[in-house]
């Protein structure tokens, strides 16, 4: 069978209707393949042999021991690794393992019937070890051919298992033991060092300790920036004070000291006091005499002997190099206490700058250490840690080995046997299992062989896939008429008495179809108007000329001039449709040799026919001639219709050919005629060409698709009498008789 359109096939439709349909069509070799394979079920299960079976259960509890004793906790102690599993699954894997099978195998030098040892993988197909829902039981299934087999492999399996465990438990706790001893000194030198750590470091950062360190830290400096907030004031206040005398005496420091310290001797104020009564003199006597006077040169002597005696008794007090002027001296009187005050004033300021200065400093170092204190403590913190990691590890250690070394001399089990196998009386055959089991391969066989036959059919089937293949617009949907009693219910009368049934029964369902059909074609062209449209389709045998004769006489019917031309030469049928010889047709006009009034034939009221006539040597290229266009043209403008019947897509260039003449291409589809590569070519062909194509009419549906579409017109269409026509055309009435 050829697979190789399966991808591009479209999902089979597996609704109840089409289903039943398949069934129908498939049901002599669908039933055939589920007899087969139930037969051949029923025939192996006169070899089957009895199997054996049973069971025994192993209990997992927690070993009490260890806690009530307190040491040697959690070993042995089933865990699982992972939060969402069940430590008892690692304990099945366990019992499945091949050593401990292969010590099973070994104690019961269990053989296959060639005298040859059994693989662990023999005893595993045949064993089954689950847990009991609910309960930490787990149950060990086991089934041979032997009974006595049975038993033994149970039981077997759980002693060798209950060994094992025990055996790993003890091994467990002289591995810890050993590790632990290897691990002791390392973590004692390690706890050794770090303390080590600890103590050099609060040595070379001279910590006692920092929680207090940071304590004190935080009140100094509280007190500090206090005692600098108490002196910053103070010092602004003797600033001012300093700021306000400077501005009365109207000297500076150095001046008001040297005052100060002059206005102390009794030689310098009495020497000063005598100069100003000099000066005094000096002045009242120059008013009387003139510089030249024995007593004004007398009295300027004396002036500057007092001078000299001041600048002397200046360099005694003041030191040598210091001079002072007269102006100064003469304000010691006048401002003596004031500028004694500014100097003490100012020395009070300069005694508070260098405490201030001194506050600043020790300020200072406090923020200098404590800015490092914190990293200090980091760093102490870390060497903390470690140090406290070692001892805890030190102290674990001891308490571990301690207990490792009572484990390992004491028996640690959590499991127990609560339940052996025995050797089982009865043994059971598979019969109910392998006729279950021919029951379903025969429906997969069956089912299997309906969807490679269904796969494998490429015809259509029902309307929605024909429909869907072509994707043009449905305008009608024929029933088919194999069945006579549903023939006639749709077209008033018998198969043989009916030839077309618009003409033949009017008021038929069949009529309104067509008629329905020429109703959708006039929407399709409200925007365009169609008047000569070519009819075909895919493949011969989809009803094309009937429906193109129906088509012509549901529009004549309705008051519209109709030409019906045959365009198929190649296997012209309307001349037999409508009972008309075929002497003389299209192709005798096209090659001149008859004129249209001799070709053109009556068929009903408003409908001419135009014959193929005698078939030519080559159809297409009278067909495809100036003679055909000018003969379609004139039609178009005599007629109001021009139906031309086209011989199909895939097997002729024909209907392409037409089709460039006419308004548009009407496509006839038949399921169960139609393929579906013969509909995607037609497709393909009509889509190269670019022609118009005003949409489908599905012809020939099966009875049960018909009832599908036409369930509900029995009672809007009643069964009538069709009319018979001779061979004029004239119709007449079918008796009653015949008409049954």
């Amino acid at each position: 069978m050829d697979f190789s359109n399966i991808e591009h096939r479209e999902s089979i439709d597996l609704d109840l209707g089409r289903y039943l349909q398949t069934l129908k069509r498939r049901w002599f070799w669908l039933l055939g393949v589920f007899v087969l394979t139930v037969s051949g079920a029923v025939y192996a299960t006169q070899f089957l042999s009895p199997t054996y079976q049973n069971s025994g259960k192993i209990l997992f509890k927690v070993d009490r021991t260890s806690s009530l004793a307190g040491i040697g906790e959690g070993l042995g102690e089933l865990k699982a690794l992972l939060a969402d599993q069940t430590p008892l699954s690692t304990q099945i894997e366990l019992m499945h393992s091949n050593p401990l099978l292969e010590t099973v195998i070994e104690r019961l030098n269990l053989t296959n019937e060639d005298g040859d040892p059994i693989y662990p993988e023999d005893i595993r197909r045949n064993l089954d070890i689950r847990i009991i829902g609910g309960t930490d039981i787990v149950l060990l299934t086991y089934q041979s051919k032997n009974p006595q087999e049975v038993a033994d492999v149970i039981n077997t399996i759980m002693e060798v298992y209950i060994e094992a465990n025990v055996s790993g438990i003890r091994q467990e706790a002289s591995g810890a033991k050993e590790f632990i001893q290897e691990q002791l000194p390392r973590v004692q030198q390690e706890l050794f060092l770090a303390e080590k750590s600890i103590q050099n470091f609060k040595e070379r950062n001279e910590i006692v300790d920092l929680g207090t360190e940071f304590a004190i830290s935080v009140q100094e400096m509280a007190q500090l920036n206090r005692n600098i907030t108490t002196l910053e004031a103070e010092l602004n206040a003797v600033q001012s004070l300093v700021n306000s005398l400077g501005n009365q005496v109207g000297l500076n420091l150095e001046e008001a000291i040297a005052v100060n310290t002059l206005s102390q001797s009794p030689v310098v104020r009495s020497a000063l006091q005598e100069l100003e009564n000099v000066e005094g003199e000096l002045a009242q006597e120059q008013r009387r005499f003139r510089d030249e006077n024995p007593r004004i040169i007398s009295l300027k002597g004396k002036r500057d002997n007092l001078e000299s005696l001041l600048q002397r008794e200046i360099q005694v007090y003041l030191g040598s190099g210091r001079a002072f002027s007269r102006g100064l001296l003469r304000v010691m009187d006048v401002k003596n206490n004031k500028i004694e005050e500014f100097v003490n004033a100012e020395i009070r300021r300069m005694d508070l700058t260098k405490q201030l200065d001194s506050l600043y400093e020790a300020r200072d170092g406090l923020e200098r250490r404590a800015s490092i204190l914190p990293q200090l403590e980091q760093q102490q913190q870390e060497l903390e840690r470690k140090a406290e990691v070692a001892r805890l590890t030190y102290r674990t250690l001891l308490q571990n080995l301690e207990e490792a070394q009572v484990a390992a001399n004491k028996i640690t089990n959590n499991a127990r046997i609560i339940e052996t196998a025995n050797v089982p009386d009865e043994g059971r055959t598979a019969k109910i299992q392998l006729l279950a089991l021919g029951v379903m391969g025969g429906l997969v066989a069956s089912t299997t062989l309906l969807l490679l036959m269904e796969m494998g059919d490429k015809s259509l089937r029902t309307v929605a896939e024909t429909r869907d293949l072509l994707g043009y617009t449905l305008l009608g949907i024929i029933p088919s008429f194999a069945d006579p009693p549903f023939y006639r219910y749709f077209t008033g009368g018998d198969r043989s008495s009916v030839q077309v049934p618009v003409v033949d029964t009017p008021g038929s369902l069949i009529s309104e179809i067509y008629r329905m059909i020429q109703a959708n074609l006039k929407f399709l062209g409200s925007d365009r108007k169609v008047r000569v449209i070519v009819v075909t389709s895919s493949v011969p045998q989809e009803g094309k000329s009937t429906v193109s004769a129906n088509l012509a006489a549901a529009i004549a019917q309705l008051g519209h001039r109709v030409i019906l031309i045959d365009g198929d030469m190649r296997q012209p049928i309307q001349h037999h449709i409508w009972g008309l010889t075929n002497a003389v047709g299209l192709s005798d006009v096209l090659v001149e040799e008859a004129t249209l009034s001799e070709a053109v034939k009556p068929g009903i009221d408003q409908l001419d026919i135009l014959t193929a006539g005698v078939t030519p040597p080559n159809p297409l290229a009278l067909l495809d001639s100036r003679r055909m266009t000018s003969l379609i043209r004139n039609f178009s403008e005599e007629y109001d219709f021009v139906i031309i019947d086209t011989p199909p897509l895939v097997l002729a260039a024909d209907a392409l050919t037409l089709a460039n003449m006419a308004s548009g291409v009407l496509m006839v589809a038949r399921p169960r005629i139609l393929d579906r590569d013969s509909a995607k070519s037609a497709k393909e062909i009509l889509g190269r060409s670019g022609q118009r194509i005003l949409g489908t009419v599905i012809n020939g549906i099966s009875k049960n698709e018909s009832t599908k579409y036409f369930y509900h017109a029995q009672r809007y269409f009643p069964l009538q009498k069709s009319h018979r026509r001779d061979r004029s055309g004239s119709p007449q009435k079918i008796s009653s008789k015949n008409s049954s």
